[in-house]
């Protein structure tokens, strides 16, 4: 227990340590995140009525991240099944990283939960009165929170592993990678499930939203990951090994494809068909009775998707200056349509064929902005607390030696085979 609590204490003092462009962006996402909480504040006092939310449209801006982010979490697996089940050494260390942003992704949906609460003092209620197994929201209870739960215990402990320099026991953590490789796809799914059973919604009774979902989910999650190490690799914080971009590249390629691909379907069936349901449709993607306020979005997601996926199909993707706006495009374009393009029109028209438009209010869009920055927050402290540990710089014996050079690839290879063979 006392070497335990020594290991806190010093990833809590190394949170803390940096040079400027670390200090610059700690402050910057501090900021932003206690403007956030002050427009929380202030929509704690006034109520929902400080955001564009209605009684037609009671879902917007917060439930639309939330369903982004649950996706962006359970990318986490696009890493594991690699490492795990087809023995890629390249990407081991990585596996961490992804992990790592599934905590945190994890915690930013379930703020995104909180913040659309009207009341948020009876949160209790969900756990309190659990309706099992009709709702599906107790449903999506159980699975956001254990994946959190599995996540937090496979980074921890081997974290934890690494900072002792011993070898992970494989009955403490394999049996949980398998079990999460299993739970990311589900918490997706399930959160598709809540939108497809509303059967009032017809935009939503489809049943290409669930693998919709964990298309656009595995081709945005890698795309953020390729990001993250982009920037570890260019400040010299850590090596990632060249084949670990190429891996992660060819699986954004062919999810974002397979993303496209049931888009289109799903836009054939709503248009060719011409049914008394396409009206959501077409408000979403052509305007209906003079209002198009989505209009812009979702085409400009379309051409950001589209953009992004030309960009990964040519050779010159494979360098990092086309991969990186390859990757900005993508996460941007599957925003918007997972998010404003799916949630607000399941509202337009109403069931009484109301058409009543949604548009984000500034104190609803600061909440927003500080939930994201909040969890940026969480993962780079807890990748500034990793980076030292995997490549050597923080070990139980010697403590945080910054001047220590960084194990070598051929170590990290070796680390692999005795952890995942």
């Amino acid at each position: 227990m006392k070497t335990y609590l020594t290991f806190l204490w010093r990833c809590f003092r190394l949170s803390f340590v940096g040079d400027g462009r670390y200090y610059a962006w700690m402050f910057f996402l501090t900021a932003v995140a206690l403007l956030g909480l002050n427009a929380y504040c202030r929509q704690i006092v006034h109520g929902l009525a400080v955001t564009g939310m209605t009684d037609q449209v009671s879902w917007g801006l917060y439930i639309a991240n939330f369903t982004f982010l649950v996706g962006m979490a359970a990318a986490a697996v696009m890493l594991v099944i690699p490492v795990y089940i087809y023995r890629n050494r390249e990407l081991h260390d990585l596996v961490i990283f992804g992990e790592l942003f599934a905590v945190a992704a994890i915690i930013m949906a379930l703020l995104f939960v909180t913040v659309d609460l009207g009341r948020p003092d009876r949160f209790h209620h969900l756990f309190l009165r659990f309706n099992f197994p009709i709702s599906m929201l107790t449903w999506d209870v159980l699975v956001l929170n254990g994946y959190l739960l599995l996540n937090l215990h496979i980074c921890g402990y081997l974290i934890y592993c690494a900072y002792r320099g011993r070898r992970p026991g494989k009955l403490f953590y394999l049996p949980f990678v398998f079990i999460a490789i299993v739970w990311a796809v589900s918490i997706h799914t399930v959160t598709a499930f809540l939108y497809s059973g509303l059967g009032s919604r017809p935009f939503w009774n489809s049943a290409v939203i669930a693998p919709r979902f964990l298309a656009s989910a595995f081709a945005a999650g890698p795309a953020f990951l390729i990001l993250t190490l982009g920037v570890l690799r260019r400040i010299g914080a850590y090596e990632v090994p060249p084949k670990a971009f190429l891996t992660l590249r060819n699986i954004v390629t062919v999810a974002m494809t397979i993303n496209m691909f049931l888009l289109g379907s799903e836009v054939f069936t709503e248009f060719y068909t011409d049914s008394a349901h396409t009206a959501s449709a077409r408000y979403l993607y052509l305007g209906l009775d003079g209002r198009a306020a989505l209009v812009p979005w979702i085409w400009s997601a379309i051409a950001m998707n589209t953009a992004a996926l030309v960009l990964l199909y040519l050779p010159v993707s494979r360098r990092e200056r086309f991969l990186h706006p390859a990757c900005v495009l993508m996460i941007v374009g599957i925003w918007i349509e997972k998010g404003m393009g799916l949630i607000i029109p399941g509202f337009v028209p109403t069931p009484l064929g109301e058409i009543v438009e949604y548009t984000p209010t500034l104190n609803e869009s600061l909440v927003s902005a500080g939930v994201w920055a909040f969890g940026l927050l969480l993962f780079t402290i807890m990748v500034r607390i990793t980076v030292p540990v995997l490549s050597g710089r923080l070990t139980e014996h010697t403590g945080y030696t910054p001047d220590a050079p960084p194990r070598s690839p051929d170590h990290a290879e070796a680390r692999a085979q005795e952890g995942a063979a």
